[in-house]
């Protein structure tokens, strides 16, 4: 059974609160400079509904929802990655060594980006499990990693239609082809060539796309802390 945890900073139970946000500070915490923002005025956007213990992590609602949903993820794959170095598996080179250590180091920004950006809105820290990762074996590791890189392209790919401000939109296409660069290595460290194979691209040249709720479902394999992903594009 998964541990049930709430959200950190809930205020009373079943009150609504709103949050602002500079576009100019989301970008600012992003680290990705020359992204040209439309406007100086303030993003209201919906803040996480309290909700009682048994329905877990609310994400909120609208852009908010998605915003905090990139999160979770990120905060998944940084963990990975950490431990992955923190542990190097038996045989790891130098060079594979240095590579991942650069994902993580990517992945850690990716989710330094969000938690500074969202503020008090963004949703706590998860608790992961990796108990069925074998940090020691190559095949192990590299395996999880190509599921958790290839989840997060197809996870930005099917959010993306689901912002109203286009400005995250081009955020999440700054960060979904960085997703896809790792990928593409580790992808090809377990099998040369298999960067870009039939079961990630279509006979349109197009990537996989998942919506939230089934990107949720998969990651949940790996994520102790209860979420609610009600609220979130079925």
């Amino acid at each position: 059974m998964k541990k049930i945890v709430t959200a950190e900073g809930s205020g009373n139970p079943g009150l609504q609160q709103k949050s602002t946000l500079h576009r100019r500070d989301f970008l600012r915490y992003s680290g990705y400079a020359g992204v040209a923002v439309a406007g100086a005025s303030l993003i209201s956007i919906a803040g996480c509904q309290d909700k009682d213990d048994n329905d877990g992590v609310d994400f909120g609602t609208g852009d908010f929802a998605i915003l905090n949903y990139a999160y979770a993820l990120e905060q998944l794959e940084a963990a990975f990655y950490q431990q992955v170095i923190a542990s190097p598996y038996a045989g790891m080179s130098a060079l594979e060594k240095g590579l991942l250590t650069d994902v993580r180091d990517h992945e850690i920004a990716h989710r330094e980006f969000f938690k500074a950006a969202l503020g008090a809105n963004a949703i706590q820290d998860l608790e992961v499990d990796f108990s069925s990762i074998n940090f020691s074996s190559r095949d192990s590791v590299l395996n999880a990693a190509k599921s958790f890189e290839d989840l997060g392209v197809s996870a930005y790919n099917g959010a993306g239609r689901y912002f109203v401000d286009a400005n995250y939109l081009l955020l999440a296409g700054k960060i979904v082809s960085v997703e896809a660069r790792h990928a593409a290595y580790i992808r090809d460290l377990l099998s040369n060539g298999s960067f870009a194979d039939s079961s990630v691209i279509d006979g349109n040249g197009l990537d996989t796309s998942r919506k939230p709720r089934d990107v949720i479902a998969i990651a949940n394999a790996y994520i102790v802390t209860e979420l609610n992903a009600n609220t979130l594009p079925a």
